[in-house]
C-alpha cells in the first residue's frame, strides 16, 4: 500500500510541474499566506516524503501546510487557480496519509 502511494504522489508531483502557475497567484498573499511559498512548500515537502520519513520539523511543516488550504481555497476566485491548489493540497493529504503509514510500520 505504501508503495502505491509513493507513486500516486510521484505522478501527482509530475502532473503539478506541467500545469502553469495561476499567474493571477504571484505576489498575491491570502489569508496572510504567500501563495508561491504554499505551491513550493508543499512541492518540497512531498518530494522529502518520496527520498524518505520525514524529521518531526518537516511533519509539522506538512501538517500545517495542509491546515492552511482550509482558509486559502475558499477565498480563491479563479477557477483555474482553484483546480490549481486543489491539486496542490491533494498532493500535501497524500504526503500525510503515507507519513501516517511509515509511522504505524515504524511502532
Amino acid at each position: 500500500m505504501l508503495k502505491e502511494k509513493l507513486h500516486v504522489l510521484s505522478q501527482m508531483m509530475a502532473e503539478h510541474m506541467a500545469m502553469p502557475f495561476p499567474p493571477g497567484c504571484r505576489g498575491l498573499d491570502i489569508e496572510d499566506q504567500d501563495m508561491v511559498m504554499l505551491d513550493a512548500g508543499v512541492y518540497g515537502i512531498a518530494a522529502d516524503v518520496l527520498a524518505g520519513p520525514l524529521s518531526e520539523q518537516l511533519r509539522s511543516g506538512l501538517t500545517r501546510l495542509t491546515s492552511v488550504f482550509e482558509k486559502v481555497l475558499p477565498m480563491i476566485d479563479d477557477e483555474y487557480a482553484t483546480k490549481y491548489y486543489t491539486h496542490v493540497r491533494e498532493m500535501a493529504v497524500l504526503a500525510t496519509e503515507i507519513e501516517s503509514l511509515r509511522q504505524k510500520g515504524s511502532r
